[in-house]
């Protein structure tokens, strides 16, 4: 970057610039049909899913390991499996290509800590409604067209009712946590389409994923220490890192490679859908009239999303 910019205007320039790397000039690889169109939407939806009712299991695991032991088992179990299943080499990668995975996985180690450290205080639909405020403004910000800011304000709208219309009753220091964990989301969705971009197949989330456990093992030690090693937790501990780890960065991750990130970010909406969801069916969090209707908002505006996107599809496909 050029030396004259003021702080302001490159971290400005940093977020279409970081687009540009998935769906620039150059453009995502062109589908061979409407269904190809659609696959790296279902991925993200597919991804929702598994990261969801994953929290939902991890709040039922923080009374054993608390929420900083859970985020440590969840991310070095992740870690281990992706190091096993991928086996990425270590050598060949510029400073550049290494840069980009630290930051990739002091982003995901950031959202993992905050949410978890959110959800120990506040509803997991609250937390997630307030989380996906971070991409919601990354799709504003890195969108090219107008219809994306129109989704974008529609699931706004409905976050926002899912929450009760505000976030004065809930816990300050949780809705704080909630927050940054939305910034650390926004900054995963730029660092991650970069990783998938720069790395074969999964070997940069593989490495991302060393760097995020190993920020976070200090922490879960001192909150938990040898808790960590009992069996039962342990088991749990799996469980919540290949729900909430595994599956959906590795979907993720392979969806940003044909999907334009504001359609991305937009379809994160879908989250606090798919949270309330979860909490219905694993930790009996009843759904009100108003949360059904602030679903339905979210809803429509990733369908919208997903309908932006096939469109776009089917311009290429005739050419």
């Amino acid at each position: 970057m050029n030396d004259q910019r003021s702080a302001a205007g490159a971290a400005a320039a940093a977020v279409p610039e970081a687009i540009s790397d998935v769906g620039g000039a150059a453009g995502p690889v062109p589908p061979k049909g409407r269904r190809a169109a659609l696959a790296p939407i279902a991925l993200v939806v597919a991804g929702g899913i598994s990261v969801q009712f994953g929290s939902a299991v991890a709040v039922l695991l923080m009374p054993r390991a608390g929420a900083l032991g859970v985020v440590t088992l969840r991310l070095a179990v992740a870690a281990l499996v992706m190091l096993i299943v991928c086996r990425p080499k270590l050598r060949g990668y510029t400073r550049a290509e290494w840069g980009t995975v630290l930051a990739f996985g002091a982003a995901m180690g950031g959202m993992n800590t905050l949410f978890y450290l959110a959800v120990d205080r506040i509803p997991l639909g609250a937390a997630v409604t307030l989380e996906v405020l971070g991409p919601l403004a990354l799709s504003v910000i890195a969108s090219r067209r107008l219809v994306n800011v129109v989704w974008a304000g529609l699931a706004l709208g409905g976050v926002v009712l899912l929450a009760g219309g505000g976030f004065d009753h809930l816990d300050p220091v949780g809705a704080a946590y909630a927050l940054g964990a939305g910034v650390m989301w926004a900054t995963y969705i730029v660092f991650s389409a970069r990783t998938g971009r720069r790395f074969p197949q999964a070997d940069g989330l593989a490495l991302a994923l060393v760097v995020a456990a190993l920020l976070s093992l200090p922490l879960g030690i001192m909150e938990s220490g040898s808790k960590l090693l009992v069996p039962s937790t342990l088991g749990l501990g799996a469980a919540v890192a290949v729900l909430s780890s595994v599956l959906p960065y590795t979907l993720e991750l392979m969806a940003l490679r044909r999907l334009p990130a504001p359609t991305f970010a937009v379809l994160m909406s879908l989250e606090p859908a798919i949270a309330a969801a979860a909490g219905f069916l694993v930790l009996d969090q009843a759904l009100t009239t108003t949360d059904a209707l602030a679903i339905a908002l979210v809803i429509g505006a990733s369908m919208g999303a997903v309908r932006s996107q096939a469109r776009r599809a089917g311009p290429r496909e005739r050419t």
